[in-house]
């Protein structure tokens, strides 16, 4: 899991600067999107709730036409159960729109101390914690310099990384601090003003003044509600505060050589030390929740009066706790592989990445042995803005640009809600050799710990938008393997004839089709179209 700079960063220092079985389904669809309109109408808040599960013909928004997949193609069919493997943070199991979607190992009985089943780990109900207690970690280039082998060849590379994020996150908390009290003096002011705690944009804009303190209190106060959409003063307080744990996390524990993030016992170098952790896959605290809303993206109960929909039904959603707060390890990452190999699931979803590996090759190992057993594998391309094709990001399914050592890995790039030059998320990394398909990753409304809900954006987002068409597939069409699925996501998404920004870089605009090697968004709709002719085959 990748932590993203501060949102507002930038934005906010400017002012502390400036201002003190379908056989009867019809083909697919769509072809020559360059000459579709563009939506008008902003977006409405239940659009922006659903907009991944829309359709780009029919709701003019870029979405996976899942909505549209289920009422003209699945219908009232029945399909079999697929189990889904979550690598990631702990999820909620208890969520509302969860717990009856949560993979069971019938194999072992509950709590009772005792390996059941045989298979290594001890009351595995519904799958297994291999960071135990732990969630804070260091980033790998840490503890790659906190080892001191100067000896390693990335060691050079990471004391330079580590130098310059060390002094951006140092000046982050800087700024940050000065907005906060920037923030609370003009509310203070604001406030005092208008004799009241609680008020309104509408009331801030009618004040007229001569005084200078004023001004530059309504101008703070617009910019950082109006302006940037955070709604209210304690709306903006909370994100600023968010943001500095963030950034005071990055320094005190991401960033810190000498911080002991490890629980379980083992040695993380020792692959021969395998059964450690335990059974509680559980987040071990609200805020831990990664794996919950990934859980939901994919498979939260559809039609139940509750929550959200999630793209796939029949699924069952094993949690394999792996990922940490910063950087996961890569023995955890390749057991939790053979685990959910070796427990019966289809596909494993990854929404995880890091671009250092002391040990490529356990996790490579353990995707060859998930291609050889036919379990896909769906990946997040990463948050940084990247071209992975000129930089490694782990894990991932080649060297060097080279051939794939398997034929099951799927690299998923994100896109946002509005069709046009800004469809590919600002954050998303992309590569016409190394990032497969994109599909929706900002702003997807899904679950999170104690049945709460809330819209996240990240590469994170589209790796289970696409686990949720795969199992859908799976599902529907059991007999078609993890190669063919692979594939056939990539070659029935829709092409986007577009030029469009990369990176956020508004200077930088390139055709859609360069950013991927389908150069597609993944589509529902077509994906089972597909399928149907492949099965029929």
């Amino acid at each position: 899991m990748k932590i993203l700079k501060p949102t507002f960063l930038l934005i906010y220092g400017a002012i502390i600067f400036n201002s003190c079985g379908s056989a009867n389904v019809i083909p697919t669809p769509i072809e020559n999107t360059n000459n579709l309109p563009l939506k008008v109408s902003e977006i409405s808040e239940q659009e922006k709730k659903v907009w991944s599960h829309l359709d780009l013909i029919k709701d003019t928004i870029p979405g996976m036409s899942v909505e549209k997949a289920y009422s003209e193609i699945i219908k009232n069919r029945k399909g079999e159960t697929v189990i889904v493997a979550v690598i990631d943070s702990g999820i909620d199991i208890e969520h509302e729109d969860l717990a009856g979607v949560i993979w069971t190992n019938e194999d072992e009985v509950p709590n009772n101390g005792k390996d059941d089943d045989g298979n290594g780990y001890v009351d595995d109900i519904h799958g297994w914690n291999f960071l135990g207690d732990g969630y804070d970690e260091q980033v790998e280039y840490v503890r790659i310099l906190a080892k001191g082998d100067l000896d390693n060849p990335d060691y050079a590379r990471a004391q330079r990384e580590y130098i310059e994020e060390r002094n951006k996150y140092t000046e982050y908390k800087s700024n940050y601090e000065q907005i906060i009290q920037s923030l609370n003096y003009a509310d203070e002011t604001i406030s005092k003003h208008l004799e009241k705690k609680e008020y309104s944009i509408e009331e801030i804009n009618a004040i007229e003044t001569e005084n200078r303190q004023l001004q530059q209190s309504v101008y703070i106060i617009n910019y950082l509600v109006d302006d940037l959409e955070l709604e209210t003063v304690t709306n903006a307080k909370n994100t600023l505060k968010d943001d500095l744990e963030d950034i005071n996390n990055w320094l005190d524990v991401r960033l810190n050589k000498s911080f002991k993030g490890r629980k379980t016992g083992d040695d993380p170098d020792d692959l021969s030390q395998k059964f450690y952790g335990n059974g509680n896959i559980m987040p071990i605290k609200k805020s831990e929740s990664h794996g919950t809303h990934v859980a939901g993206i994919i498979a939260a109960e559809r039609k139940n009066g509750i929550g959200i929909d999630g793209v796939a039904n029949n699924v069952k959603i094993m949690s394999l706790r792996a990922v940490s707060n910063a950087d996961e390890y890569d023995k955890d990452i390749a057991l939790a592989i053979r685990y959910a190999v070796d427990n019966g699931a289809k596909i494993i979803n990854g929404s995880f990445g890091k671009y250092y590996s002391p040990h490529p090759e356990w996790v490579k190992d353990a995707i060859i042995y998930a291609g050889k057993h036919d379990v896909l594998f769906v990946h997040g391309s990463g948050n940084e803005s990247i071209d992975l094709d000129k930089k490694n990001n782990y894990p991932n399914d080649q060297f060097d640009n080279g051939s794939e050592i398997s034929n099951n890995f799927i690299n998923v790039g994100s896109i946002e809600s509005k069709y046009g030059s800004g469809l590919v998320s600002a954050f998303s990394n992309y590569g016409k050799l190394n990032v497969d398909v994109m599909a929706p990753g900002g702003e997807i409304y899904s679950t999170m710990p104690k049945n709460e809900y809330k819209a996240q954006s990240g590469t994170s987002m589209s790796a289970p938008s696409v686990s949720g068409v795969a199992a859908l597939i799976r599902s529907y069409y059991p007999k078609l393997t993890a190669s063919q699925v692979k594939h056939l996501l990539m070659d029935s998404g829709v092409s986007i004839n577009l030029k469009v920004i990369v990176g956020g870089n508004t200077n930088d605009i390139r055709p859609f089709s360069e950013l991927s090697k389908s150069g597609k968004i993944v589509n529902a709709y077509n994906a089972l179209i597909m399928a149907d002719q492949i099965s029929k085959n």
